[in-house]
This record gives structure tokens, C-alpha cells and sequence, in this order.
């Protein structure tokens, strides 16, 4: 069967790419406190530095998504009406999704895959890597950001639509922001549509803490390649050993947070934003919440933004959760 893969952003989409850049990087770190959001992390280097992280053992979450999905993608895949579209937000190496790829292949008569994900490279990559491991799967990538590319996906044709979002990638919205997200999907699938959703639960500080701060220091290499980013791309001159990597768990909020933090006071020049950021000693940059969920709260997040949980997928120890969602008009 044949198989497409267009993981390509035009001229113009990596113009306003470069150009969103600049102008979050400097909104970012000229307030206070600052800030420099978590969808940068993944330019080339920072994806492949993710993929390290996903194999520490300090980070359980990928192991425990597996766990369920090895154990659970018939039926998870059974529960989809025939030839449902697969469409990923998110999706990396696109690793784990070969679990739930390789169930669809064996239900469907037709299996269309459409991963998105901001890294282009990642993207062409893995979608190259897919077609050949599995010839008769169709397989249309797109590079961008989430919006646009279901924007372009649910518009396509008719079928049936499960958009996945694994990893519990949308623990670094806030509640509210996951809310209008979600909400925002409701408001564009139909009712045979579903959403298989990754979320991460609430559990002790000594597990969580870990898995954002390991021993090796890959996660804090991951956090810095932020700042390497803006050497290269905006001519920064941040001094990589004047920073380092915290990461810590907001107990109360239910979330990790991520954070580089200046070592001294200093005066760091950014040539192409025309600009110099001051910092103080121990000065915070934040660069990124991962929250955790109760069993209420997903109840309440799914029930705000218009969908109900159909079915949750737990892994052995009750740590992470996949789940099912549909829109709630199409559930009797």
C-alpha cells in the first residue's frame, strides 16, 4: 500500500517559527519572574536528548505507558470503529505508538497514521522508519504546532478520528490551559471521534523528583539545551556553567517544576534581540510545569472540556494512566 510522509514547514511557517521564537524569548526573560516555555526544548538536539531521557530509570513514565500499551492495545484498538485514523500529538520517535500501530494493522482493513510533532527532523525520521517497518500503513507527518496540524487532519475526510496524546505531555498546560485545550478539540472531532489520552498520576516526591533530576544529568543537559538554543539561533552568550538545572515538586499543585538557575549575578548579552538580561544570584528562570493528576481531578478535566472517560488503562502500580475519551453527546 502506498505510504506518504510530509514532515515539511514552508519558507513562511519557519519564518513565523523563528520569528515566535524571538519574541517569547524576549517576553520571556524580561518579565518577572522569567520564563522560556517548554515548547522550545524540542529543536533537534533537544528531542534527541528526550529520547535518553525516556530510557533512565529514574523516568518511569515511558516504562509504565509501555507497560499498559504491550499489555492492552487490542483492546484499546477494538474499541475504535474500523479504519479509525490515527492521529498523534507529539510524536517523537513515535516509539511506543508502534505498540498500538502494530494492533491496528492487524484490525483494519486501512491504517492511516498521521503523527505531529514541532520537530521536523524527529518527524522525517521516524515517519521514514515507520514505512519501511510497516509497508502497508499510511503515513502522513506533519511538522507544527498542534492546532494547525488537526486543523488540517480532521478536515481531510470523513472517517472516524482518534487523536492520541501519549506521554503525558499535557501535564505541562495548567489545569486550566488542558481545560481549553481539550475544549477546543470537542469543538472540532465529531461524535464517532475519540481522544487516548496519557496522563500521569499524583504519587510521593521521591519518585517524582528523580525522574526530572537524574543522577546521569540528562534531564538538567535537556534544560540547558534551552539556553544553547539561544546562543545558536539568536546569538546569546549564556555561559552554560552559570546556570544550572532544579526541578522540584509543588506538592500543593500538584505539579514539577523546572527551573535553570543563575549561579552569580550577571549581565547575559542576546546580540539579535538587541538586548542584555540582568540576573541575580540564584535567580530563577522557569521553564516548565509537569502536573499530575487525581482520579477527580481527570474527572473534572474531562468533564469541563465536554468528553467522558469511557475507559482508563492503569500500569501494575497505579502510577500512570491511559485513557479514553468521547465526546459527551455520543455517549448513550
Amino acid at each position: 500500500m502506498d505510504t506518504l510522509a510530509q514532515p515539511l514547514i514552508s519558507k513562511t511557517q519557519a519564518y513565523e517559527k523563528q520569528a515566535r521564537f524571538q519574541n517569547d524569548v524576549l517576553s520571556g526573560l524580561q518579565q518577572y519572574p522569567k520564563r522560556l516555555s517548554s515548547v522550545y526544548f524540542y529543536d533537534e538536539r533537544g528531542s534527541q536528548i528526550f529520547e535518553q531521557i525516556c530510557d533512565l530509570e529514574e523516568y518511569y513514565l515511558t516504562r509504565k505507558e509501555t507497560e499498559i500499551l504491550k499489555r492492552s492495545a487490542r483492546t484499546i484498538i477494538g474499541g475504535m470503529p474500523d479504519n479509525t485514523h490515527l492521529i498523534e500529538l507529539g510524536s517523537g520517535s513515535s516509539t511506543k505508538t508502534r505498540i498500538l500501530l502494530e494492533a491496528a494493522l492487524g484490525q483494519f482493513e486501512l491504517t492511516r497514521y498521521s503523527p505531529i510533532d514541532i520537530s521536523a527532523e524527529m518527524l522525517a525520521k521516524s515517519a521514514k522508519a515507520l514505512t519501511k517497518r510497516f509497508p502497508r500503513l499510511q503515513v502522513e507527518a506533519l511538522a507544527g504546532r498542534y492546532e494547525a496540524g488537526l486543523a488540517h487532519f480532521l478536515k481531510q475526510d470523513d472517517t472516524p478520528n482518534c487523536i492520541m496524546w501519549l506521554g503525558s505531555s499535557i501535564g505541562n498546560l495548567t489545569r486550566q490551559e488542558a481545560t481549553s485545550f481539550l475544549s477546543e478539540i470537542h469543538q472540532n472531532i465529531d461524535p464517532r471521534d475519540s481522544l487516548l489520552l496519557g496522563i500521569d498520576l499524583r504519587k510521593d516526591a521521591d519518585i517524582l523528583e528523580p525522574a526530572y533530576d537524574d543522577a546521569a544529568g540528562v534531564t538538567a543537559a535537556f534544560n540547558l539545551n534551552l539556553l544553547v538554543r539561544i546562543n545558536t539561533e539568536l546569538s546569546g552568550q549564556f555561559q552554560l556553567d552559570q546556570f544550572h538545572h532544579q526541578a522540584v515538586y509543588n506538592d500543593k499543585e500538584g505539579r514539577i517544576e523546572m527551573y535553570l538557575v543563575s549561579d552569580r549575578d550577571q549581565e547575559v548579552c542576546i546580540r539579535d534581540l538587541d538586548t542584555s538580561i540582568t540576573f541575580k544570584k540564584n535567580e530563577k528562570i522557569l521553564t516548565e510545569y509537569s502536573y499530575k493528576y487525581s482520579r477527580s481531578e481527570l474527572e473534572t478535566l474531562t468533564e469541563l472540556s465536554g468528553f467522558q472517560l469511557t475507559k482508563q488503562w492503569l500500569d501494575d502500580q497505579g502510577w500512570f494512566s491511559l485513557n479514553f475519551l468521547k465526546p459527551k453527546d455520543s455517549v448513550v
